[in-house]
């Protein structure tokens, strides 16, 4: 898929996963797309945990509060950040940011790849970090599975999901030179 074509794609389908194993060269391809994300000042806060055991997924599934979703799926990516790795500007932590950016090159690339992703930003965060081990001064930033689709295809499994979507028009998220002026 091409850049643009993948973001048109990319639909969270958190009904249609697949407990088929993820080969680790796509893992990989994951990884290293938020790896290549920019950081504020190149900080490169986020830190990942790719988690395939079983049994982990399973203790773990409740903490991301989307449980039963996650307990078939064969690989949940969860994204951490220390704050103190980052700058904090104008009350504004950047972490958060530039977390994020990591994250959306690592979902678009997953999509490219075919694969489901789901974005979990709510969690029990000590539970979370007890069940894997993380320092008490780095912060649960967001989750995601990685798996295949249920249906035949990417493209197969979205469907439904991406006619359902509705997106805001432009002239009303986007403005020429001023605020007044929609684009």
């Amino acid at each position: 898929m091409e850049t643009l074509e993948t973001i048109n794609w990319r639909a969270s389908l958190k009904g249609h996963i697949s407990s088929r194993e993820i080969e680790e060269d796509k893992i990989q391809k994951i990884l290293e797309a938020g790896r290549m994300a920019p950081s504020a000042r190149n900080s490169q806060p986020w830190r990942f945990i790719v988690v395939r055991d079983k049994k982990t997924i399973e203790s773990m599934a409740d903490s991301l509060f989307v449980g039963p979703m996650l307990k078939d799926v064969p690989v949940i990516l969860i994204a951490f950040a220390n704050p103190g790795d980052d700058i904090v500007r104008d009350g504004k932590e950047y972490y958060l940011f530039d977390v994020a950016l990591a994250v959306e090159n690592m979902v678009l690339a997953a999509t490219d790849l075919g694969l489901v992703t789901h974005l979990i930003a709510s969690a029990n965060e000590d539970a979370l970090k007890e069940a894997l081990g993380v320092p008490d001064e780095v912060r649960f930033v967001i989750a995601t599975p990685l798996a295949y689709p249920a249906a035949a295809s990417y493209e197969e499994a979205a469907k439904e999901r991406l006619t359902q979507r509705t997106r805001k028009s432009l002239p009303e998220i986007a403005y020429a030179d001023t605020w007044a002026k929609p684009f």
